[in-house]
């Protein structure tokens, strides 16, 4: 007996929505049969469009919440439901089961929530050939589906299949970065790894060692913690300060919880922003066209390094998206970077004679192993080397526990009227922290330009109650306080009179 389920019904009822990156929603949301659903949509969707018959196989992996091997295991069921073998690639990094389902041409999905806290989850789904981009989403939403009588009253498995045996993911993503570097080309570095739960914390230790540096292992744990490389907790600034003093550090690694978004902090213990790490690795990549989030860091063109950049919404399917659009013109070589450090490589590069394969998904490693390689190159610390781009800085914080709606509401009002009436209301807002608002960018959310040179830019969360802020100024400090004045207006202003 089955049922026919449409998904867009499904994730009115459940809560559980696309955002910028895949599906995610409140873990108690994401019951069996909900990630069973959005499994058979997806290769519903993929068999329409001939990545997927019955008979395939589709890679699985996921992070180290608590409630990860659960969900795996519902979309293991489904994967089986639709005729498919499952390829359980455990718990890997996103861009590495990513990378084994390219390599292969099959399906991939990670079970991650990212750097939210553990009381939700998600799913990232990736086609034979990249991430799912918007269109995909559509498709995916606009599915029915058949589910079968498998689930009890709380809509969890009845029984659930024993695990699979694990395929290797991990081993070729290592090599991917050991054959594109060599094995000395951290020889002399001393590194602290900031394990954290990250769950590539063991692969970015075996990389250290594997290219010749000293790893120092640091801050493990075994409870989950959501690490967010666009607002860096004060608690994970002030260890990397400490670590760097008492283990007389070169740099500290980390990621975030799926390991697809980097943090590395410099010689001081000071985390660098993830679009300032961006920009440093597409120079020691020889990058030549970029696609970046209209959020991020404006050095990217003041620097004159690259010869087209091209701004997008906030998300990697923007990103990839821009990035094809760029291969398609020509570019010798494009990446995409997101504000919070994740960088997506679109075309080969060569590094010295040895070719690195595209990995158009969000990576943490590359732009971390990138630009330590390319310090130890030219003989200069990692502050030394940030310093040689543009004097410009950003920085970004969020309010949680906002509402989505009203997010949406705090834009629709500031953003009502004609452009003078904006600029003026917004003026009105913010004058006192920023001077007179002279331009505004839609693009995504809403970002406002100021005469002195600052930037504000307020955005909804796309997948969490939050309300993002980015900041952008002449100096860390300026940024840094701006942000926190900024939010604190918003958090206090209560509507229209």
């Amino acid at each position: 007996m089955t049922q026919s389920v449409s998904i867009a019904d499904l994730m009115a009822q459940s809560g559980v929505a696309f955002g910028t990156s895949g599906a995610r929603g409140l873990v108690s949301s994401m019951t069996d049969r909900v990630c069973f659903a959005y499994t058979a949509a997806f290769l519903q969707h993929l068999a329409a469009i001939g990545q997927f018959a019955p008979g395939n196989a589709v890679a699985i992996a996921g992070d180290l919440r608590p409630s990860s091997p659960r969900i795996m295991a519902a979309c293991a069921a489904a994967v089986r439901h639709m005729g498919g073998e499952v390829d359980h690639c455990g718990f890997v990094p996103s861009p590495a089961v990513a990378a084994y389902g390219f390599e292969r041409g099959i399906p991939s999905l990670m079970v991650t929530g990212s750097h939210i806290p553990d009381d939700r989850n998600g799913i990232k789904f990736n086609r034979t050939d990249g991430e799912v981009l918007k269109p995909d989403e559509m498709a995916i939403r606009a599915q029915s589906v058949d589910l079968p009588d498998l689930f009890d009253g709380d809509g969890m498995l009845k029984d659930v299949a024993s695990a699979e045996l694990l395929v290797d993911a991990a081993t070729p993503y290592v090599a991917r970065y050991v054959d594109a570097f060599g094995d000395r080309a951290l020889t002399g570095l001393k590194l602290g790894v900031y394990e954290h739960s990250a769950v590539g914390r063991d692969i970015l230790v075996t990389l250290v060692e594997a290219l010749g540096g000293e790893a120092v292992r640091l801050g493990r744990s075994d409870r989950f913690i959501p690490v967010d490389t666009e607002a860096v907790r004060p608690e994970d600034q002030q260890l990397a300060l400490q670590w760097a003093a008492e283990f007389g550090l070169d740099a500290i690694l980390s990621t975030d919880g799926d390991s697809d978004r980097p943090l590395l902090a410099d010689e001081n213990g000071l985390w660098m922003r993830g679009d300032v790490l961006s920009m440093l690795s597409a120079r020691a990549l020889g990058i030549a066209a970029i696609a970046t989030p209209v959020s991020c860091n404006s050095g990217v063109e003041l620097s004159g390094l690259f010869s087209a950049v091209e701004r997008t919404r906030i998300g990697s399917p923007f990103v990839i998206e821009a990035m094809n659009a760029l291969v398609t013109d020509g570019q010798a070589s494009v990446c995409g970077y997101e504000a919070n450090g994740g960088f997506l490589l679109a075309t080969p590069v060569v590094l010295d004679g040895r070719t690195l394969a595209a990995l158009p998904t969000r990576d943490a490693v590359l732009p971390i192993l990138s630009v330590l390689v390319d310090a130890r190159r030219r003989g200069v610390t990692l502050s030394a080397l940030q310093a040689q781009l543009p004097e410009r800085f950003t920085f970004s914080e969020r309010l949680q526990n906002y509402p989505t709606a009203q997010s949406q509401t705090l834009i629709a009002h500031l953003e009502q009227g004609s452009e003078a009436e904006v600029l003026a209301r917004l003026t009105g807002m913010f004058g006192a922290l920023a001077g007179e608002a002279d331009g505004i960018d839609r693009t995504d959310g809403l970002r406002i330009h100021f005469a002195g040179g600052d930037i504000i830019h307020l955005r909804p969360s796309g997948n969490a109650p939050e309300l993002r802020c980015y900041t952008e100024s002449d100096s860390a400090e300026r940024a840094a306080a701006l942000n926190g004045e900024a939010l604190a207006l918003v958090r206090d202003y209560r509507g229209p009179a």
